[in-house]
């Protein structure tokens, strides 16, 4: 099965889950009159878009390259990923807000009213599956080397928390009487600085990829150790590098010897690019700049 296949099976099955979820905390949030579990269901909603996010870029960025697009249409992805985070942090700001309100009227009035058992069963199921589906998809979104992937199971990740904050403040709302229901939208308040904080996460990382941030140090230094180890080619220098959607893109110069024929010239020269796309992928972009040595008569 192809990557984009691959991708869109793991994406219809967090959708699966996510309708069926949606549903049943939306039922246990209003008749358990829970404010934690309605916003809870909220997450799942936007969860929901997400994922129909993911299913329309993936489409989009596994495109070839074509006459406009000389390095392919990676970059959609990474858009993906942008909308996945603002969704997020839009959620948390939302989540955080209706908490505050309900925090207020309680510090005003004294009441609010305690929630039901079946919004903290609710919490209970949505917990367990959410981190089941975070645990699948985060192991294929790896595996298929997909940012948007990964970005909508830790997605799957921060329903999963928004559940556990939720379930501490429904239950504390129940057990410990009426003069703690406070404690269920303290818990949506909770619960919307971790989804801000995912959020920021993957924000950061999408936008160092629009703006062309090099990759980590330790992938630029595999880089150096694989072209070193070619014993006839030397200091490899002007190396540069980014990201494109699911695959690298690297810049580099190397040395050889100035008296060496071109078409041995080139015959290394793809050597070194297969040693490369074997170990980053075969869509790894590569650009190969060869000088002369250092002292050469034919520098």
């Amino acid at each position: 099965m192809n990557r984009e296949k691959e991708i869109y099976k793991v994406t219809l099955v967090g959708s699966a889950a996510n309708v069926l979820l949606t549903v049943f905390k939306f039922v246990a949030g209003i008749v358990g009159h829970s404010a934690a579990m309605t916003a809870d269901a909220v997450h799942s909603l936007s969860d929901l878009l997400t994922d129909a996010m993911v299913l329309l870029f993936v489409r989009i960025s596994s495109k070839p390259e074509d006459h406009d697009h000389d390095y392919g249409h990676g970059k959609y992805e990474t858009i993906a990923t942008t909308i996945i985070g603002i969704a997020l942090a839009a959620v948390a700001v939302g989540i955080g807000w209706k908490a505050v309100e309900s925090m207020l009227y309680w510090y005003s009035s004294g009441t609010l009213e305690a929630p039901g058992m079946l919004a903290l069963w609710a919490a209970v199921v949505s917990i367990l599956v959410k981190e089941l589906i975070y645990q699948y998809t985060i192991r294929r979104g790896k595996a298929l080397n997909s940012p948007a992937v990964e970005a909508n199971a830790w997605h799957h990740r921060s329903d999963a928390l928004s559940s556990l904050g939720t379930l501490a403040g429904i239950s504390g709302a129940i057990l410990l009487g009426d003069r703690w229901t406070v404690l269920d939208p303290l818990a949506g308040l909770v619960v919307s600085l971790f989804i801000l904080r995912v959020a920021w996460k993957l924000l950061k990382g999408s936008f160092n990829e629009l703006l062309e941030a090099s990759l980590p140090d330790e992938i630029e230094q595999e880089i150096l150790e694989i072209v070193n180890a070619f014993t006839d080619v030397s200091d490899p220098h002007h190396l540069r590098t980014r990201r494109i959607g699911s695959r690298y893109a690297i810049e580099l110069h190397i040395r050889m010897d100035g008296a060496m024929p071109l078409a041995e010239a080139h015959s290394r020269t793809c050597e070194i690019e297969q040693a490369l796309k074997a170990h980053f992928g075969e869509r790894t972009h590569i650009t190969l700049h060869v000088e002369p040595r250092r002292g050469d008569k034919h520098q």
